[in-house]
């Protein structure tokens, strides 16, 4: 009952972080790495297209939409005692040449070909992010090429708080997860 790029993007990593907070709360350096999307820059988040997109169906938008809910997400893990002691970030890991990208977005995968990343590259902050200390320093930062960004560029993007509780309460109900008040830790 919820669009598929909603329950894959948002909805399973939000209920697999609840399922792993034990687990996460046990290990000497718990960390949580969302690999978002600059694709999220041009979206605000809305919550009701989450479960039911406009019509007619726009699949850019719907991805666009799921990316920057798990942003949201992610600073709202960052902040909820649950995730006390556990650092929370996502990444952008800018444009790479994937089959996705080619697939999903054939005109931009051409003209852009010659400046697109490779996997590689894509993969860099994400695996910094892992081991750096400086992660440990900030949590639920937004990160492109080893260094924070902003979550929003143009104002009508930006998450007020009660959508962001809105986003926290539907991923709850949607997921069936049951997340403790506090650290377990």
């Amino acid at each position: 009952g919820i669009e598929v790029t909603a329950q894959v993007h948002v909805v399973a990593p939000f209920l697999l972080t609840t399922l792993l907070l034990p687990a996460l709360h046990a290990s000497e350096d718990p960390r949580v790495i969302t690999v978002s999307s600059g694709g999220m820059y041009g979206q605000r988040l809305d919550v009701p297209a989450l479960e039911a997109p406009h019509e007619p169906f726009n699949g850019v938008r719907a991805y666009a939409n799921a990316k920057r809910a798990q942003v949201v997400i992610n600073e709202r893990w960052s902040r909820h005692p649950a995730g006390r002691g556990i650092a929370f970030h996502a990444m952008h890991p800018g444009w790479a040449d994937t089959p996705g990208v080619r697939a999903s977005l054939p005109g931009f995968a051409r003209v852009a070909r010659p400046f697109l990343r490779s996997a590689e590259q894509g993969a860099d902050t994400m695996v910094w992010l892992v081991g750096t200390p400086e992660a440990r320093e900030s949590n639920g930062d937004f990160w492109l090429d080893r260094r924070r960004r902003p979550t929003s560029v143009v104002p009508w993007t930006r998450t007020p708080v009660d959508r962001a509780e809105q986003l926290w309460s539907w991923c709850v109900a949607r997921s069936g997860a049951h997340i403790p008040v506090a650290a377990t830790s």
